[in-house]
């Protein structure tokens, strides 16, 4: 569940938004609340919530001045202010709020916001998740070409034409047995070459390959996913998307909506 944290000088007010409101619904909490901006800090240091809903006008120390301050802590905010202090709730825009709601609060709106909220933190979470395992987007690979087709200590000679054949043809059906006919040799003795040379399979290799142009193909143009499947070789998307996902952890949907996210 994330974490809520409420900060509102009127207690009624306050009082109203935690108790009333079904936080449930969302899958939140409210880990704490706060009168004033000063009191805030303190709780977001020690609780480390991930949602903060704040009024503007507060002694002390204001919403502003609070959401300024916490800008860099990756909390989604929701301000609530009335009628007279619109343009300061507006001036938040500048600190990356999005969401603020005018007294008397609606409950629909407030949950309106609050499901926005929660999608941007899902996908932030997300976003951490594939980086602590595959690194920035920029710096994924499947597979490192370089380190084939740079590589000219490969026991077979057949290797190299293998790795030819599969960069000129990875967008077509192939398969070893096919590639194999045409050298004059078995597949089973191209097979185990291949793999002697590479570590791979051929299937794997070929997987691999054809996964690592669908990524270069998934961040430099908008291009559909069914499209970008189909131009590295998988007439069916549904397989594609479980190749994929063996080898990124991701479906290509969730990976290329996290990338969009991130950039």
């Amino acid at each position: 569940m994330f974490k809520v944290l409420i900060v509102e000088d009127e207690d009624l007010i306050r009082k109203g938004i935690i108790f009333v409101f079904d936080w449930t619904k969302y899958d939140c909490v409210v880990v704490g609340e706060a009168a004033n901006g000063l009191e805030a800090l303190e709780l977001i240091d020690k609780l480390s919530p991930d949602l903060l809903v704040t009024d503007i006008r507060m002694p002390k120390m204001d919403g502003l001045e609070l959401i300024k301050q916490t800008r860099n802590k990756g909390l989604e905010t929701i301000i609530i202010s009335g009628h007279a202090e619109f343009k300061y709730a507006r001036k938040a825009i500048e600190y990356g709020v999005n969401q603020y709601l005018l007294k008397p609060i609606d409950h629909k709106e407030l949950g309106e916001a609050i499901i926005e909220c929660c999608n941007k933190l899902n996908k932030k979470k997300m976003t951490q998740k594939i980086q602590e395992k595959v690194g920035s987007f920029d710096e994924i690979q499947v597979l490192d070409l370089k380190l084939y087709y740079n590589n000219g200590a490969f026991k077979s000679r057949y290797t190299p034409m293998v790795l030819d054949y599969i960069a000129s043809n990875y967008s077509n059906k192939i398969n070893i047995d096919l590639i194999a006919d045409e050298l004059e040799v078995s597949g089973t003795y191209l097979s185990k070459k291949f793999k002697e040379d590479t570590s791979h399979t051929f299937n794997d290799f070929l997987n691999k390959f054809r996964i690592q142009k669908a990524l270069s193909k998934m961040l430099e143009s908008d291009k559909k996913i069914y499209e970008i499947a189909e131009e590295v070789g998988y007439s069916e998307y549904k397989y594609f998307s479980q190749v994929f996902k063996n080898y990124l952890h991701y479906t290509p949907r969730d990976f290329q909506n996290l990338e969009l996210f991130v950039n």
